[in-house]
């Protein structure tokens, strides 16, 4: 409970960024949706170093994967057996692997289907998961039980086998593997979601808000969501390194992208086939860049886990 002041009726909120002064009781829902997720966040990217050079990483990779092609013009469609497997030179900084593709242009256009896979799996998931925790969470009773044993028969099945069996069964592409990513990904935050809602629900705002007849839905959308924003975004966060690194999975086991499709997991797993042969340019490159990009985001996890965490 937080302390109160004598004979001012005002309690100190926890306040880890000196931000926030004595507020009266009846204020502090209110004062915690002004203060805002929005500004933490900022605050944490700007004051941690590490997240700070993720932020910065992961914009140069997305600049590097989509304005990237736009400047160093590579054919990514036409098989060129003559060039297959050149040394990096002059005319191709990073070689060429055994179809004769520039390998530096294949990391810019594989960076670009795993970065908008896992851009749209966060974004996906994070929405499905986060309604239905915060209406699992605010129903509470025999609704919630019905709906976290939903979830608890997703947990009961491993992941990755389902995801090989439905991969098995439609034929890959973008968007089913993202439909299919976002199916398996959703349940963290709906648990997480919920957990943070349970607690919200008892806060004077939230009763008062219900007792002045709003709607659930509104209960939901305006106190709810904008209260568990931090870890809303914290899990959105590392969803986008979890999607890559799934994607990466599937295509070293051959059930990734069709070609013309690339990414770097189908670029990497086609480059050990030749790593003992010296042809290291087709290995090194797209394992490095994947790790580069999958520590980077959960870099960014971090900071805002810390930075959100007490709010």
């Amino acid at each position: 409970m937080p302390a109160t002041e004598p004979g001012t009726g005002t309690a100190e909120l926890p306040d880890p960024l000196g931000t926030l002064g004595p507020v009266n009781p009846a204020e502090a829902g209110a004062l915690i949706e002004r203060t805002g997720s929005g500004r933490l966040v900022w605050q944490a990217l700007f004051r941690n170093r590490l997240a700070f050079a993720g932020a910065l990483t992961v914009v140069a990779i997305a600049l590097f994967c989509f304005v990237g092609p736009l400047l160093y013009r590579t054919n990514q469609v036409t098989v060129r057996l003559d060039l297959a497997e050149l040394p990096p030179s002059g005319a191709h900084p990073l070689g060429t692997d055994a179809s004769g593709y520039d390998v530096l242009g294949r990391l810019m256009l594989g960076g670009q289907s795993s970065l908008e896979l896992g851009l749209a799996v966060a974004l996906a998931s994070t929405v499905i998961g986060a309604l239905y925790g915060a209406f699992a969470g605010l129903f509470g009773g025999m609704v919630d039980s019905v709906m976290m044993r939903i979830i608890d028969t997703f947990l009961a099945i491993p992941g990755l086998v389902l995801l090989l069996i439905l991969v098995n069964l439609f034929t890959p592409n973008l968007l089913i593997i993202i439909i299919l990513l976002s199916v398996l990904s959703w349940i963290g935050v709906a648990r997480l979601v919920r957990g943070e809602v349970l607690s919200l629900r008892t806060w004077e705002f939230v009763q008062a808000s219900t007792m002045m007849g709003a709607r659930r839905r509104h209960v939901v959308v305006r106190h709810l969501l904008p209260n568990t924003l931090g870890v809303i975004l914290v899990s959105a966060t590392f969803t986008v390194s979890d999607s890559i690194l799934s994607l990466s999975t599937l295509s070293f086991l051959g059930l990734g992208l069709p070609p013309p499709h690339a990414d770097w997991g189908t670029m990497l797993s086609d480059g050990l086939n030749y790593l003992f042969d010296g042809y290291w340019w087709l290995v090194y490159p797209p394992a490095v860049i994947l790790i580069v990009t999958v520590v980077a985001f959960n870099l960014i996890g971090d900071a805002l886990h810390n930075a959100l965490s007490d709010r």
